[in-house]
């Protein structure tokens, strides 16, 4: 098993998944992909593996507190005029 493989864009923009990576990644026909564009390059992701990433990306973030000090600042600035 590889992790790279080569594939080419084919007519209307299609892509060719080999067929052993379909069969290790579970994938069949209809199944939905996302395709991310990163700094980095293109990747194409299921939709449970973009939901995993995000989730690590957000993991130890306290986002409501952000949300709330954001809120303040902006009431505070308001205040002020």
């Amino acid at each position: 098993m590889s992790g790279t493989h080569t594939v080419v864009v084919g007519d209307r923009g299609r892509i060719v998944v080999p067929a052993d990576v379909r069969e290790r990644a579970g994938l069949v026909e209809g199944t939905p992909l996302v395709l991310l564009e990163t700094p980095d390059g293109l990747v194409f992701l299921t939709r449970k593996q973009l939901r995993a990433r995000v989730r690590d990306e957000l993991s130890g973030l306290d986002l409501v507190s952000e949300l709330l000090a954001d809120r303040r600042r902006v009431a505070e600035q308001e205040d002020e005029r």
